[in-house]
């Protein structure tokens, strides 16, 4: 099946928007932090990764025709949030790895104390972003982008999947259990990123709830491509350690399904999403389409 697109050059669009997101985050980390804290934070976020999440933000709010100022705010917030999990997750007490994006991971680059604050401080960062003091952007939309952002990130999100997949370590997970340690660990983030971007919107129009199904089915294909990229995937084009799930004997989607059935649980997800966003009927959705057809057809 061909999901490509005609009339829209997304690789400029893409182009434009990574380069302000990344000015952006730039100019909100100080690297003046204490005690080299901000260098760290710099590492941690600058200069590397996918901002798929911030990326989505974008393309949502410009379909919905959103609050520009707070859609930049809430990509780079959300790519903070990702960024501070990495730093987290990267460290011996959760998966030991020491390679992220090409580079040795935040602990080994800078050891596990100022690690571990780095996370914390990127974690409190996102939000104060999100709530700026002078500014054009409602407090009622303030409001909501926090409360998104948190909800996808804490217990019952970000983190609550993080406890799923430590816990599991060793166990047999059938689908329905892999769905939801997947949904919460990686597709919250993904599924708020596509939600504050809707929530940029001004006025009273109701945003279409066909985008929350493209926002999880999207969320779901990242991680099963993850999986996918694990086994299949060079580490030099990855960025990052590969057969890792393997070696800690962790359950993931090539585990259960196999390579192919994987491959095509990924490519029925794709279409899921793409169903959805057509559903919606925003005009403007030749950005949110490719996004979802590149993070599927994606090598690294």
């Amino acid at each position: 099946m061909e999901f490509g697109l005609t009339g829209f050059d997304f690789n400029a669009w893409r182009s434009h928007q990574l380069t302000r997101v990344e000015s952006a985050l730039e100019g909100f980390i100080d690297e003046h932090s204490p005690a080299d804290l901000g260098l760290a934070m710099r590492y941690g976020v600058l200069g590397g990764g996918k901002r798929l999440r911030a990326l989505l933000a974008l393309a949502t709010s410009e379909a919905v025709g959103g609050h520009p100022a707070a859609a930049l705010r809430a990509a780079c917030a959300v790519e903070m949030i990702h960024a501070y999990s990495l730093i987290h997750d990267d460290m011996p007490c959760m998966d030991n790895d020491v390679l992220r994006r090409g580079k040795p991971t935040v602990h080994v680059a800078f050891g596990q104390a100022q690690a571990l604050l780095a996370g914390d401080a990127l974690q409190a960062l996102a939000f104060e972003i999100l709530a700026p003091e002078a500014t054009d952007i409602p407090s009622s939309v303030q409001a909501k982008l926090c409360r998104l952002l948190a909800k996808a990130s804490g217990a019952h999100g970000m983190a609550g999947g993080q406890a799923i997949d430590l816990a599991s370590i060793g166990l047999h997970l059938g689908e329905t259990e892999l769905r939801r340690m997947h949904d919460l660990k990686t597709g919250a983030l993904l599924r708020a990123s596509v939600e504050m971007g809707a929530a940029c919107r001004l006025g009273d129009q109701q945003t279409p709830p066909q985008l929350a199904t493209y926002g999880a089915a999207v969320g779901l294909a990242f991680q099963v491509v993850d999986d996918i990229l694990d086994v299949t995937a060079d580490p030099a084009t990855l960025g990052k350690t590969t057969g890792k799930d393997a070696a800690q004997n962790k359950p993931n989607y090539v585990a259960l399904m196999g390579l192919t059935g994987a491959e095509k649980y990924a490519q029925n997800l794709l279409a899921q999403a793409l169903e959805a966003l057509d559903e919606c009927g925003l005009p403007q959705n030749a950005a949110l389409r490719e996004l979802a057809v590149q993070l599927v057809q994606r090598q690294s």
